[in-house]
């Protein structure tokens, strides 16, 4: 049986590919966690494409990131290792094995200067730490993958890990009101559905950058008013400015992905944000 492996077993989208793996026939999924290989290090990873890599390996959908974006501002180092060094090592090893390359990016590699949604093609500028290692890591792919897929993404949620879903629902229960930015704009992301996406693109004879999200625009104080209305907590969601909120990381201002390209070219349905967060509330509460 050919196998997909995997790297990343812990996070949002290693744990929901994990769960709907097994809906993928013909194919054996290996999850490579950073215990098993440190994906700090050049030569782990080169270690494991030599000694470690299943021999029937026809694919790798590369879901380790570093996405503390406000201590990356300060753990530079780290961030370019894991969001830069790693991507290139991995491409240039899949190149030569012959395996296809699926890599997960953001929509922070763009400024937020633009008013209508981010296309493929258009300019990347970078604000923070997290978005310029995030855009060289694409560059190296790029590079020395040309059959390797892309996959940028935005505002990822699920009912695993740290994310901002679960964060709200934890502020709601403990207070009476929270404040919520309302002037940064993008579309929030069922980690499901990218997963979704994932086995579609590893499976593809596609190549390059594609954009996934869900469906429609919001802002973030938008995703957090939903989210309090439909588990129905006694708790105000006030809108405030970015301003209002410092953050040691600069954040685009608008970031909504344009997916005309992936429509084009996957066969997926995709779905309103605001039809997803019930199904992920019912699995957390």
């Amino acid at each position: 049986m050919k196998s997909i492996v995997v790297f990343g077993s812990n996070g949002q989208l290693a744990s929901e590919l994990r769960d709907i793996s097994n809906l993928e026939k013909g194919y054996q999924f290996h999850f490579i966690s950073r215990n098993e290989v440190n994906f700090e290090s050049e030569i782990e990873i080169k270690k494991y494409f030599e000694n470690l890599l299943p021999k029937d390996t026809v694919g790798i959908i590369n879901a380790v990131a570093y996405t503390a974006v406000d201590l990356a501002e300060s753990e530079i180092a780290t961030a370019k290792s894991i969001n830069t060094i790693a991507p290139g090592i991995i491409s240039e090893k899949c190149n030569q094995h012959g395996i296809k390359f699926v890599h997960i990016s953001t929509d922070f590699v763009f400024d937020g200067h633009k008013c209508t949604s981010y296309l493929e093609t258009d300019s990347k500028n970078p604000l923070s730490v997290y978005g310029k290692t995030k855009s060289n890591g694409e560059d190296l792919i790029l590079q020395n993958d040309k059959s390797a897929i892309i996959l940028r993404t935005s505002w990822v949620y699920s009912k695993y890990g740290k994310n901002f879903l679960k964060t709200i629902l934890r502020l709601a229960s403990e207070k009476l009101e929270i404040s919520v930015v309302e002037d940064q704009i993008g579309t929030p992301t069922w980690a499901r559905d990218l997963a979704q996406v994932s086995l579609e693109a590893i499976t593809s004879n596609h190549s390059g950058i594609f954009h996934f999200s869900n469906e429609g625009v919001a802002s973030w104080y938008d995703f957090a008013f939903e989210i309090v209305s439909q588990v129905n907590k006694n708790c105000n969601v006030k809108p405030i400015p970015s301003i209002s909120y410092p953050t040691p990381a600069k954040r685009p201002s608008f970031s909504v992905l344009n997916k005309t390209k992936i429509r084009n070219s996957f066969q997926f349905q995709n779905y309103h944000w605001k039809d997803r967060i019930p199904l992920v509330l019912s699995e957390l509460i």
